[in-house]
């Protein structure tokens, strides 16, 4: 959370432009990162990125504070204007043209499974998942928010997170214990 955020949205809300470029300027890494990692195009990720620090700026009047930082309002824009974004493109998400850098999800795994698993493995293994549990997975490891700001982000409740959280892990574990035991038997059988 950005010290003295509330105060810096009471200001946009009046009109303040510096108030609201502050706020642009300390959340459009975390919200690009986010975006980049649903969508996978440069392109369309600073295009969709733009349209959420738009959509924020128009609608900073009905902005009411939850709680919650300011991001978990943006992340619930961004996640909107992705979702509208298939919609219109009628696309299917791929995560394999990401950036390796975007997938820093450190202790995600529980021990026993092998931290020097490929990179493509995981990211076969994270697209294979539903899309909540990927936003989850991204939200809470590589934006590193508590399940109250994705929760708010995401429109459930914080036992829903939870239960999305411990489902995408075991998930993800389960697809990359099947990854690794499959390529086991391929260099068995080599």
């Amino acid at each position: 959370m950005l010290e003295g955020e509330h105060k810096l949205i009471e200001q946009a809300k009046d009109g303040q432009q510096e108030s609201f470029g502050k706020l642009y300027d300390h959340y459009i890494t975390p919200i690009y990162r986010f975006v980049m990692v649903k969508v996978n195009h440069r392109d369309d990720a600073e295009d969709l990125t733009h349209e959420v620090f738009l959509s924020a700026w128009q609608n900073l009047k009905n902005y009411k504070f939850q709680g919650f930082p300011f991001s978990s309002w943006l992340y619930q824009i961004a996640r909107n204007k992705v979702i509208d974004h298939y919609r219109t493109k009628k696309m299917h998400s791929s995560i394999d043209d990401v950036d390796e850098n975007i997938f820093e999800i450190v202790g995600a795994l529980e021990k026993g499974l092998d931290t020097s698993i490929a990179l493509e493995t995981v990211k076969e293994a994270i697209a294979s998942l539903s899309p909540d549990q990927q936003d989850v997975l991204v939200m809470k490891f590589v934006e590193d928010l508590n399940n109250g700001e994705i929760a708010t982000a995401l429109k459930k409740s914080d036992g829903a997170v939870r239960l999305l959280q411990h489902r995408a892990i075991n998930n993800l574990k389960a697809k990359l214990i099947s990854s690794e035991n499959n390529e086991s038997k391929k260099e068995l059988t080599s």
